[in-house]
Order: structure tokens, then sequence, then C-alpha cells
């Protein structure tokens, strides 16, 4: 696995930081790679597993989720009173109405969101204007060659 270090600096600085985390980008440009480099970073660092939670929305056992307000509620009570609660939810574009979603989250004073999608268009229309304001977008290339080499040696 190639550490994307370019984009882990980029999430580790906005780290705790009042703002959503949209990650974006192609398909397989390691958006969901990206992610779980963030979370091994964070446990590493002290946040203890307790305190993350992570969904795969391609991943069919989390299908139950698709509906917003059942994601909604699988959230609210797994929530930390007395710590943050790191939020990842990869390929959200799945969820319907996943900014209503995200949107309440980021009312909550105890949690670090962090979202990807396939898909550019997640930024436009309805997103953006619920979410405005509140998110900072993340855009993520393919592997660049520096990458490719390392990778292939």
């Amino acid at each position: 696995m190639v550490l994307r270090k370019q984009y882990l600096d980029r999430l580790i600085r906005l780290r705790d930081k009042k703002i959503i985390k949209v990650v974006t980008g192609v398909r397989r440009c390691g958006k969901s790679t990206l992610l779980k480099q963030f979370e091994r970073y964070l446990l590493e660092s002290g946040v203890v597993e307790e305190q993350i939670i992570s969904i795969n929305f391609e991943d069919i056992s989390f299908d139950y989720l698709l509906e917003y307000h059942a994601l909604h509620q699988y959230i609210t009570e797994r929530l930390l009173d007395d710590r943050k609660t790191y939020i990842f939810l990869d390929e959200i574009q799945a969820v319907s109405d996943f900014q209503k979603v995200v949107d309440s989250l980021f009312l909550k004073d105890n949690v670090d969101i962090y979202i990807t999608g396939s898909n550019a268009h997640m930024l436009s229309g309805e997103l953006a204007t619920l979410l405005s304001g509140r998110y900072v977008e993340v855009p993520m290339l393919p592997l660049s060659f520096s990458e490719y080499a390392e990778l292939v040696g």
C-alpha cells in the first residue's frame, strides 16, 4: 500500500477543525485507502477504537444504513459524550439524503466528520447548499509518478 502522504498530511492538518472534510475523486484513486491510513494515524496517536465510526457503503453489510434516518440513529447511538468521535463515511452518495445526516451530525460538538464520494457532483446542488461554508473539499488524484515508482520500485 502506498502512503498517500500529501493527502494524509492535509487530513492531519484538518483534524479536529470544526469543518466537514469531503474527499472527492475518480473511482479507484485511493479515497478509501486514505481514510484507512488516517484511521491508523489516529489510533497510533492515542485515539481508541470506540472513538471511530467507519462505514464503507460499498460493503453490503451496511445496506441497512442506506436510509438516512437509520444511518443517523446508528451513528448517534455510538457517539461518546466525554471524547471526540471520528466519523468516516465512505462512498456516502449511496445514502439517500445523506446531506441531512451530515448536517445534523455537524451540529454536535464532539464529532469530526470525514466523507468520501466518487462523484464530483456530490459538491453541487443540494449538498453545496445545505453544507455551504461547513465543508472543505480534499480533491484526490490517482497515483502520481513518484507514488507509482515507490509502489513498483
